[in-house]
């Protein structure tokens, strides 16, 4: 029996669309076993919605690295404790892509290395900027360079994030659709010139840095508008430190001073409570590890 731990993430983290992304202190659980047949059962976030069946995006990625391999697959068991929640911008699809490859990757004895392992969880994903920290732990910068995928990984000090989930109906097709076809110049300068800054402010936990530079003209406000309460949320989660949208919504990071931290939870959820809308909140920290293997 194999068993693994994968991080949430968070990606964009503001300026830095598509190419930021900081894995978190927040973990699914899961196990694999070999059995006479494969099933699959989870308990905790998402557990209603993954039970329906066998065939998700972890058993889908499990499966990919047998046949990748060349590899006949045997029955599996496997079992998931799932913290991270579902539909949230906290990289849930990431993790399972990632704990189905990783966990392969074991019980098959480790042929794949870890470049291996990330170019099969982006072609999976669609883009890099969540795998690579649920992978690699700790802040990732990663591009797409014809098909080779460049990363940078920095170690994250302690610092005290609040995100606030609402309870809203937002699929990933969704908050892609509302996006513009371009952006103008002087949004990309924008947007380039702070997101090397978040970077920055991030490795030296300058969280004062970090709240001057964490602003966005290319996703952000076209997203909010279309969260009830998003943009409201978004403004009082500013009153406590440097906000953001989590990837793509909508859920509300928050990086604040550890003593500011439940007033913060408490203040960015009141928004969306007042609008009837329920929320799941945590406070937690960055993580620099990704993947790993737990006994």
């Amino acid at each position: 029996m194999i068993k693994i731990r994968v991080p949430a993430t968070s990606a964009n983290l503001g300026p830095g669309f598509d190419c930021l992304g900081l894995a978190l202190n927040v973990w699914n659980e899961v196990t694999f076993e070999a059995a006479d047949k494969s099933t699959y059962h989870a308990i905790g976030e998402g557990a209603e919605k993954l039970n329906k069946g066998t065939r998700n995006l972890l058993t889908k990625a499990y499966t990919l690295v047998y046949e990748v391999c060349g590899k006949k697959m045997g029955g599996v068991q496997i079992s998931a404790q799932n913290e991270i929640i579902m539909s949230s911008g906290m990289g849930s699809s990431a993790s399972a892509i990632v704990a189905g490859l990783f966990g392969a990757n074991e019980m098959l004895g480790r042929p794949l290395d870890t470049n291996e392992l990330l170019r099969l969880a982006n072609n999976m994903e669609g883009h890099p900027d969540n795998v690579a920290p649920a992978i690699l732990g700790g802040l990732v910068v990663s591009i797409m360079a014809q098909e080779e995928i460049v990363t940078k990984r920095y170690e994250v000090p302690t610092l005290t994030l609040v995100i606030v989930k609402p309870r809203v109906d937002w699929p990933t097709r969704t908050a892609r659709a509302v996006l513009p076809k371009s952006v103008s110049r002087a949004d990309a300068i924008y947007n380039i010139g702070r997101a090397i800054l978040v970077v920055d402010a991030l490795r030296n936990g300058d969280l004062g840095l970090l709240q001057k530079v964490m602003e966005d003209r290319i996703h952000q406000a076209y997203r909010l508008r279309h969260i009830s309460g998003g943009a409201a949320a978004y403004k009082a989660a500013k009153h406590f430190g440097a906000a953001a949208l989590s990837g793509a919504g909508p859920s509300i990071i928050s990086f604040v001073p550890p003593e500011k931290a439940e007033q913060a939870r408490l203040e960015i959820a009141k928004v969306f409570h007042e609008r009837g809308i329920e929320t799941k909140e945590i406070v937690t920290i960055p993580s620099s590890q990704g993947v790993h293997k737990i006994n």
